[in-house]
């Protein structure tokens, strides 16, 4: 009753609302089989009677580890974790009720996003919280990991084209081309904040880490004129400095969320 009186006011839907943290989905995937899978169906439920637009937030998670390509918004599905299969099996509810009840849906995948206010459990906020600790930073197998980092003011963006522009029963990935290992994303945040090399700690991969994410963006940049306002290294400046300026809002972390091996909690 309460999801309808609050869609009842609005003009429409943009749903962000989910469990995203890869390394919980491992330990305990049920959360996010509630969040993701079940709270997206009570969203349609109510949807198919208003018929209000939704736009639905999904990952480039659902395509699966790539060697050297870039998916597009037809490439098959193919999730390796368990929250990678929530957000897959979402996209796939989703159109069977744009099929069923001629719902007004939009999906868009995005890369990894980065930016001030993102949880610390993340690859970055957590690499600067540790290393303004100056404690040790985890760095998963051989850090050769690879993803595509895209700055939230630009996603934001796109998501907004998305919603005003975009074409029902439609799906646009959105991506920034900064493909990038993790441990050089690590290295580049120790560099710009002063810290040694030396706080880097290789531990034991995580259960089915994908090596590659990579999104081909060439749809929405032509259908909807969107592109990218914020190379990455003004992005991760901005964003070091957002988490040492406001460390009041990180500073009472429990160790849980900064756990090296996090899937393990």
């Amino acid at each position: 009753n309460l999801m309808k009186k609050l869609i009842s006011d609005c003009d429409a839907v943009v749903n962000f609302a989910a469990q995203s943290f890869v390394d919980r989905s491992i330990s305990d995937a049920n959360p996010f089989l509630e969040s993701n899978v079940k709270g997206v169906f009570t969203l349609l439920e109510i949807l198919r009677f208003t018929k209000k637009r939704l736009v639905h937030i999904s990952t480039d998670e659902v395509f699966g580890s790539l060697k050297s390509e870039s998916a597009n918004e037809n490439y098959k599905f193919n999730p390796s974790s368990p929250y990678a299969a929530t957000k897959a099996s979402a996209e796939l509810l989703i159109n069977s009720y744009v099929v069923t009840y001629d719902c007004d849906c939009v999906i868009t995948r995005c890369t990894n996003n980065y930016g001030p206010r993102q949880f610390p459990e993340k690859l970055i906020p957590k690499t600067i919280t540790l290393a303004n600790k100056r404690k040790k930073i985890p760095v998963y197998g051989n850090g050769k990991n690879i993803r595509d980092w895209i700055f939230v003011d630009d996603h934001c963006d796109a998501i907004t084209k998305i919603l005003m522009k975009g074409k029902s029963w439609q799906s646009y990935n959105v991506s920034a081309n900064n493909e990038l290992d993790n441990l050089t994303i690590i290295k580049k945040i120790l560099s710009v904040m002063g810290k040694s090399a030396d706080l880097i700690e290789f531990v034991e991969d995580r259960p089915g880490h994908d090596f590659r994410y990579s999104l081909d963006s060439s749809k929405i940049k032509k259908q909807l004129g969107w592109s990218v306002k914020t190379d990455f290294e003004n992005g991760l400046e901005k964003t070091i400095r957002w988490y040492l300026s406001h460390s009041d809002w990180w500073k009472n972390l429990s160790k849980k969320i900064l756990n090296a091996t996090p899937w393990k909690n």
